[in-house]
C-alpha cells in the first residue's frame, strides 16, 4: 500500500473534506498524512491520520490570517489575502521536500487552492491528484471565475466578459504568481505562471456533480463525484415537531459566523413569516450577541446534514459544503455570498433555480422575508434541489474519490516498473 500526503489550506471546510478522503485511504490500507502550514492541524480526524507542520519563522499567526479572510475588505482586502497565501505556499515549498521525503510519500493529494502541492510533486517526481474542497480553477473560456458572481454566458460577449475578468485577476494575484515561479526555478521546474499551471495534469477531482455546474467542456481527467463525506448519508426523514410550521436553517459557515446582523435580519423574517428558524454560528457569537438573534434556537453547531433534512429553507452564505448538503437533502436556499467563491456558488444556485441571491449589502428583513416567502410558496425551488439531490446520492462521493486516487498512484507505479522490466 502507498503513503499519501495530503495538503490544503488551513481553513476548516477543505480540512474537512481531505479528512474524509484520507479516512477513506486508511480504511483501505494505505498510510495517509497531513502535510500542513504551522499551527492549521486539524484538532480531529479519522484514526491513524498522521501530520507534520511546517516550521514559522515569519511570526505569522494562523488564527490573525483565518480572521482577515472572514472580513474581505475590497481590493485591499483581497491583497491582502493573497499575500498571505503566498505566505503559506512559500513554507510549505521551503519545507516540504524534507518533510516529504522523511516520511517516504509516495504521492500527493493537494488542494487546488494550493499551488505547492503541484510543485512538490513535481519537484520530488511524486503522482499528484488535485481535489477542490471549493469551486474547481481550471480555464474555460465560457465559465467565470470562481470568485465572481456572473452568470452563465457562453456567447462571444460573455467569454469577453470573462477575459477582462481574468486579466483583472491576474493583477490581483501578482504575489502568487511570484511565488509560484520562484519556486518552480527554484526547484528547477519549467516556467508556471499562475495556479493553473500547478494543478496535477493526470487527475483532477470536484465535489460538484454536472448538474449544479455551469457546462464545461468535458476532459477524461477533470472527475466530479459530489461530496467528500465520512461516511454514509442518513434517509431523509420527515419532520412535524414544530406542528407544521416551515423550519428555515441558517449557517454563514465557520469563518463568517460572526455576521451577526445577518442573523437577525433572517431570525426578524421567519418571526413575521410565523415559520421556526435555527441559528448556527459555529462559535463564532459570543453569548450576548447570540441572544440578540430572536430564533427558535441559536447554537454553535447542530448536526447540519440530519437539520437540513428537516429544513425547508437554507439562508447560506453559499459554502461549497453547506450549498452541497442542502442539494443532498433537497433543501432550496437563500444564498447571501461573502467571500471566496461564494459568488460563484450561488450563481449557480440561481442559474440552476434552486434558489435566490441576496447581496450582503442589502440584506433586510424586509428583503429575507420576500426571498423566503416565495422559496416556501414555489414548488419548482423544491423540485429542482430534489433533482440535483437525486444526482448527488448517485456520484460517487468519497469513495469514487479515492478509486480515482488509487488508480493515479497504482497507475503510476506500473509503468515505473514496466519500465525497469524494459
Amino acid at each position: 500500500m502507498s503513503h499519501v500526503a495530503l495538503i490544503c489550506p488551513p481553513f476548516h471546510s477543505h480540512l474537512r473534506v481531505f479528512e474524509a478522503l484520507g479516512g477513506e485511504l486508511l480504511r483501505r490500507g494505505h498510510r495517509v498524512t497531513f502535510l500542513l502550514n504551522a499551527g492549521a492541524s486539524p484538532s480531529a480526524g479519522p484514526p491513524g491520520l498522521m501530520r507534520r507542520e511546517t516550521g514559522s519563522r515569519s511570526g505569522r499567526d494562523i488564527e490573525a490570517l483565518l480572521a482577515r479572510a472572514a472580513r474581505p475588505t475590497g481590493p485591499l482586502g483581497i491583497l491582502r489575502t493573497v499575500a498571505d497565501a503566498a505566505e503559506l505556499t512559500d513554507e510549505l515549498c521551503r519545507d516540504g521536500p524534507a518533510i516529504l521525503t522523511d516520511i517516504g510519500a509516495d504521492a500527493i493529494v493537494g488542494d487546488a487552492m494550493e499551488p505547492a502541492a503541484g510543485l512538490l510533486a513535481d519537484h520530488l517526481g511524486l503522482p499528484h491528484v488535485s481535489l477542490s474542497a471549493a469551486l474547481p480553477v481550471h480555464h474555460d473560456p465560457a465559465v467565470p471565475l470562481p470568485f465572481l458572481s456572473w452568470s452563465y454566458d457562453p456567447s462571444e460577449r460573455g467569454m469577453k466578459r470573462n477575459r477582462g475578468g481574468e486579466r483583472v485577476a491576474r493583477l490581483l494575484l501578482t504575489r502568487q504568481r511570484r511565488t509560484i515561479a520562484r519556486w518552480a526555478d527554484a526547484f528547477g521546474l519549467p516556467p508556471r505562471d499562475g495556479l493553473a499551471d500547478c494543478l496535477s495534469r493526470g487527475a483532477q477531482i470536484s465535489q460538484l456533480v454536472p448538474s449544479f455546474d455551469f457546462p464545461r467542456a468535458a476532459a477524461p481527467h477533470r472527475h466530479m463525484v459530489g461530496p467528500l463525506r465520512a461516511g454514509p448519508r442518513d434517509a431523509i426523514a420527515n419532520d412535524d415537531a414544530g406542528g407544521g410550521r416551515p423550519l428555515v436553517f441558517a449557517s454563514l459557515g465557520t469563518l463568517q459566523g460572526h455576521r451577526v446582523d445577518i442573523f437577525r435580519a433572517v431570525a426578524r423574517a421567519c418571526r413575521d413569516l410565523e415559520i421556526r428558524c435555527i441559528v448556527a454560528h459555529c462559535g463564532r457569537l459570543t453569548p450576548s450577541q447570540a441572544a440578540r438573534i430572536d430564533a427558535d434556537l441559536v447554537t454553535d453547531f447542530v448536526p447540519q446534514e440530519k437539520i437540513l433534512q428537516s429544513a425547508a429553507v437554507c439562508v447560506t452564505h453559499a459554502g461549497m459544503n453547506t450549498v452541497l448538503d442542502s442539494l443532498a437533502a433537497g433543501v432550496p436556499m437563500l444564498a447571501i455570498p461573502i467571500a471566496f467563491d461564494q459568488p460563484g456558488i450561488a450563481a449557480r444556485i440561481v442559474h440552476h433555480g434552486v434558489g435566490e441571491r441576496l447581496s450582503r449589502f442589502l440584506v433586510s428583513p424586509g428583503r429575507v422575508k420576500a426571498s423566503l416567502a416565495r422559496l416556501l410558496a414555489e414548488a419548482s425551488f423544491r423540485d429542482r434541489a430534489r433533482a440535483i439531490g437525486r444526482d448527488i446520492a448517485t456520484s460517487g462521493g468519497v469513495g469514487l474519490a479515492a478509486d480515482i486516487v488509487e488508480e493515479a498512484i497504482l497507475g503510476r507505479a506500473s509503468r515505473i516498473e514496466m519500465g525497469r522490466n524494459g
